[in-house]
């Protein structure tokens, strides 16, 4: 296989909602599998009530990349300016761009996808002149979510709790590139 080297970041947009849908109903599956069925339950994410309006949602309204290996779409960001309105999260109160959504599709795990859609967020952010960089997951689970975002260089802020979904906040100071204003 591939390493993170050939992969390739691009914007998405709307007509990359089907490969994100099936990014997330992989992952769905892959998280049954090893016994996690409270992160994101059991059903297939395109099959949730919303699951396919929130992902158009998020390749139309917010900022949405793809990442590709050999041109097959093998994961997926988006970033916003803040927090989703539905979650109990406060702004951060300075400018900040915020990971609404970080997939990889599973049969290509272990190339560092993740992280290296997570260095584009830092890349985008410093380009934008914005120093914080932003993201909640899953706290559960024993904390392998949070570890992964902390191997990335992000800081656990503020827990939270959204119904009984323990959740993290996390933080990453990305600084400004050389010439920044």
């Amino acid at each position: 296989m591939s390493d993170s080297t050939h992969i390739r970041i691009r914007p998405g947009g709307p007509g990359d909602t089907a490969a994100v849908l099936g990014m997330l109903d992989s992952a769905v599956a892959w998280m049954n599998a090893r016994g996690n069925t409270e992160q994101w339950g059991t059903a297939p994410y395109s099959q949730r009530p919303g699951g396919v309006e929130r992902v158009e949602r998020y390749t139309t309204e917010n900022m949405p990349y793809v990442a590709e290996l050999d041109g097959v779409p093998v994961g997926a960001m988006v970033l916003d300016f803040g927090p989703s309105p539905q979650m109990p999260i406060a702004p951060a109160g300075e400018p900040e761009r915020y990971v609404r959504l970080l997939v990889s599709e599973r049969r290509y795990a272990g190339l560092g996808i993740g992280a290296v859609l997570l260095a584009h967020a830092a890349e985008e952010a410093r380009r934008a002149g914005v120093e914080l960089l932003r993201v909640d997951c899953w706290a559960g689970g024993g904390g392998a979510l949070v570890a992964f975002y902390e191997r990335n260089g992000f800081v656990p802020t503020e827990g939270f709790l959204s119904g009984d979904w323990p959740g993290q906040v996390l933080a990453r100071r990305v600084g400004r590139r050389a010439g920044a204003v």
